[in-house]
């Protein structure tokens, strides 16, 4: 590590907490501006990142919500430029379906990433035992058949 990069660190951090504070608060009217603003930053790996936790936060809380279509759809076109933030967004739609009981291919959550394996196995969403049976038997890493496993052992009861 260099002296340069030393001094470097704090502006960033500093930037980084003001986006996600900026982001956390938002109004959904000024969201899209807002995260095509952050993504303008000259440290696209930052930016990336402080949208990507966004996402997580937001899709989390609008899992179920009849808005979530509407607001991926109208982030999608801010993102677009993105491949991981789009991917993101994709794999949160696919949960979402999980969640909700709606139509879903195997393929997608068999080809998801390992973060949306996860996801969808550690019981942190209401995940459907289509989905555990699936992932216990064909998740890619041994964590997420391992979890899909004891979450199809132990049902999470609803809320």
């Amino acid at each position: 590590m260099t002296d340069s990069h030393i001094a470097e660190d704090p502006a960033e951090h500093r930037r980084f907490t003001r986006y996600l504070t900026a982001l956390d608060t938002v109004t959904e009217t000024d969201e899209a501006k807002l995260v095509a603003a952050v993504l303008r930053d000259a440290d696209a790996t930052m930016a990336q990142s402080a949208v990507v936790r966004h996402i997580d936060q937001r899709a989390a809380r609008l899992l179920t919500d009849p808005r979530f279509t509407t607001w991926a759809h109208t982030l999608t076109g801010v993102i677009a430029e993105r491949d991981f933030l789009t991917r993101r967004l994709q794999e949160w739609t696919l949960l979402r379906a999980i969640a909700l009981g709606e139509t879903w291919a195997s393929e997608e959550l068999t080809s998801a990433s390992d973060w949306c394996q996860r996801t969808a196995a550690t019981g942190q969403l209401a995940t459907s035992p289509e989905a555990l049976i699936l992932l216990a038997e064909h998740g890619r890493t041994r964590r997420v058949r391992n979890a899909a496993t004891r979450g199809l052992q132990h049902p999470r009861q609803p809320s």
